[in-house]
């Protein structure tokens, strides 16, 4: 499936004011970063947010979809990202609200992964 480009232009519109948003190719969507940091998926016309331990009490109280696929062997997969609110789509204040979340929890995640220096 393609990604909606015109979604991808919003989204950089909306976040203009926080810093660069660019994309690349994932799983036959994109995947959004945000000066450099992982925080959305865009698949077709519809938005997930990153999501961890930690943001997912404010996504569990909006009643945000987790973001799941089949794979080939039929198996379901859930990832680690939120189905946006409604209101992102058009209002740039709530796509900086949530998105900031999303980079936070993207933040975290890129911390957790770097390799720890030993002493």
């Amino acid at each position: 499936m393609a990604f909606d480009a015109g979604l991808v232009g919003w989204v950089a519109e909306a976040l203009a004011p926080l810093g660069d948003v660019s994309h690349r190719p994932m799983m036959g969507g994109a995947a959004l970063y945000l000066d450099g940091t992982i925080f959305a998926l865009v698949d077709g016309d519809a938005l997930w947010f990153k999501a961890d331990a930690e943001s997912d009490a404010d996504w569990d109280a909006i009643g945000a979809e987790r973001f799941s696929f089949t794979k080939a062997d039929g198996q379901v997969a859930v990832m680690r990202y939120r189905r946006a609110p409604d209101d992102v789509y058009d209002d740039a204040d709530a796509m900086r609200h949530w998105a900031a979340l999303a980079v936070a929890a993207g933040q975290r995640a890129a911390a957790a992964k770097r390799p720890k220096r030993g002493g």
